[in-house]
């Protein structure tokens, strides 16, 4: 009887021990085998990246050659010296009056805080470092979304073919990086704000930690919340940063507010139907225009001056027109409300709406040097929550799985 109750309780543990191998949850070889590049003898402890969240992040850059990045911002000069960014007495000012470029400038902004040295007294939430072997994660300055928009945008011109072999030369490189196989790229950080920034090569990088305004494009298996970060695209229209009137809702006199495409190149019916229903109120505007320059700056002015922004859909569910407003201490709205809904909305409860803004709109600010709380260093905050997925994936991986142990028995 005892006898029978040995071997099933043996025959049950042999099932669990097969059962385990098979799904990756034991880890035979990191016992008994040595990894040649020791990349799955990660420690199993947490790291101070998750049990000390004050310690800047440390982000190992990589040195890629100009026309993978600022060279793209020289728009006039026509290139130039292709030798790598390495101070930020290098990194030239991001140029005004540049259009919407600038709401897909994350990538800059994110070099650009890992080039300076902080000042004295100065909290960031990552930092550069120039010893690969102790880098926590890694970051990638290839902008490809200015490279979209610099050499693709037309998306069929010859210029969309340098955009397409800038995404080559960056893969041929990371591939041949022994951090990049070590880790299969799920340590490093790769921005991708414009929809079609990366579009032709993206599956090759998509176990990386993309830095996305939204998902519109993605498909699941190149990106996901669980892995990626989603950023706010860069505001177009200028800070207000001396909103103290006394009663703000009776100087702002316009109701709603709305500046921009009101024709979709893809035929979208809800913009037309909304101009012809916004159409002979006298204080709502509903104005067609185009990003230039000049029209940036009515759409400051008129943001300022409204009670509510207007915020229709853009190319994707996000757009720039959401975070204009927030630092325009305009209170935004998705078109579900009519204009006689606002016209009865309590002026307190505006104010206390217009409050909230204020007091948050400085998360949404990209500037160099980085401040406390701001849209880049809280950026850096969501990579580094991250990182404990992308580690343990990077382990799972690496583990013994029964098709390698097989085949290393034949």
């Amino acid at each position: 009887m005892y006898g029978k109750a040995i071997v099933s309780l043996a025959f049950i543990i042999l099932l669990l021990i097969s059962f385990s191998l098979f799904i990756g949850t034991v880890d035979i070889r990191s016992y008994f085998f040595a990894s040649p590049d020791g990349a799955h003898n990660l420690p199993c402890t947490p790291t101070h990246t998750q049990s000390s969240p004050s310690v800047p992040l440390k982000v190992y850059m990589y040195d890629l050659p100009r026309r993978f990045n600022i060279g793209m911002m020289q728009w006039k000069k026509g290139g130039g010296d292709d030798t790598p960014v390495r101070t930020a007495e290098e990194l030239p000012r991001w140029p005004v009056n540049v259009g919407v470029r600038k709401q897909h400038s994350v990538e800059y902004w994110l070099m650009a805080s890992l080039l300076g040295s902080g000042g004295e007294g100065e909290e960031r939430e990552a930092v550069r470092v120039l010893d690969p072997e102790i880098a926590e994660a890694y970051f990638v300055p290839f902008f490809s979304s200015l490279s979209f928009n610099t050499h693709g945008r037309n998306m069929t011109d010859p210029e969309t073919e340098k955009d397409r072999q800038l995404q080559v030369d960056l893969i041929d490189f990371l591939q041949k990086s022994k951090y990049w196989q070590r880790s299969g790229g799920r340590d490093h950080v790769i921005p991708m704000t414009h929809p079609n920034a990366f579009r032709f090569l993206r599956q090759l990088v998509n176990a990386s930690i993309l830095i996305v305004a939204d998902f519109g494009r993605y498909p699941k298996s190149l990106s996901t919340l669980s892995k990626d970060v989603v950023s706010p695209y860069v505001h177009n229209v200028d800070s207000f940063k001396d909103d103290d009137l006394l009663d703000p809702f009776e100087s702002r006199k316009t109701l709603l507010f709305f500046r921009g495409n009101t024709v979709r190149k893809d035929k979208g019916k809800v913009r037309a139907k909304l101009e012809k229903i916004l159409a002979g109120y006298d204080d709502v505007r509903y104005e067609r225009s185009s990003p230039t320059a000049e029209a940036i700056q009515a759409s400051t002015q008129g943001m300022r001056s409204s009670k509510f922004c207007l915020h229709p859909a853009g190319d994707t569910p996000s757009s720039c027109r959401l975070f204009d407003a927030i630092v325009s201490h305009c209170v935004p709205v998705i078109p579900d409300y009519l204009v006689n809904q606002l016209r009865k909305f309590p002026k307190d409860r505006w104010i206390e709406m217009w409050r909230q803004l204020k007091k948050i709109s400085h998360h949404f600010e990209f500037q160099y040097p980085p401040v406390k709380e701001d849209a880049v260093n809280l950026l850096w905050r969501q990579v580094k929550n991250k990182l404990p997925g992308a580690q343990l994936a990077v382990h799972r991986n690496h583990r013994l799985k029964v098709p390698d142990w097989w085949q290393r028995r034949r």
